[in-house]
């Protein structure tokens, strides 16, 4: 066989086999878009964004689009991280998951007081167990007030 004719049939198999590479790709893409578009996006907001010490916030999270059974955010813990070294908790006692049938929540409302000035970064997580599935952050500032350092 010529050499130009073996080149011929190597590039030929090397295009079959990219094929069915960029192929997998794009379905690899496709799943993942599908999984995208069943994840709800988290949004975290915080008010008032700017305030005086001593402060009592209130922070809302919310779970916005994709599938009410999306199974990883089903009966999650959640966590605050108030940044300012102080962290709240919750866990919820839920039925089994069952997909089709299972609801998430959607809405998660809590309030913290700053005793003190500073700028701080709110971090809200959702988790399973001990693996982390979703998260949101804001940031407010709290500006000294006339207690402060008097509480």
């Amino acid at each position: 066989m010529s050499d130009l004719r073996r080149f011929g049939l190597a590039c030929a198999a090397c295009l079959a086999t990219a094929g069915v590479l960029t192929i997998s790709a794009q379905q690899e893409k496709n799943d993942k878009d599908v999984k995208d578009d069943a994840r709800p996006k988290i949004a975290l907001k915080a008010t008032p964004p700017i305030s005086m010490s001593p402060s009592r916030i209130v922070a809302k999270a919310e779970l916005n689009g994709g599938a009410n059974d999306f199974e990883e955010f089903y009966c999650p813990t959640v966590e605050w991280d108030w940044g300012d070294d102080t962290f709240s908790e919750t866990t919820a006692d839920c039925e089994p998951y069952e997909a089709g049938k299972s609801e998430i929540k959607r809405h998660f409302t809590v309030e913290h007081l700053y005793k003190r000035s500073g700028q701080y970064r709110i971090v809200f997580r959702l988790k399973q167990h001990a693996k982390l599935v979703g998260t949101a952050t804001a940031t407010i500032q709290v500006r000294p007030g006339l207690r402060e350092g008097g509480l």
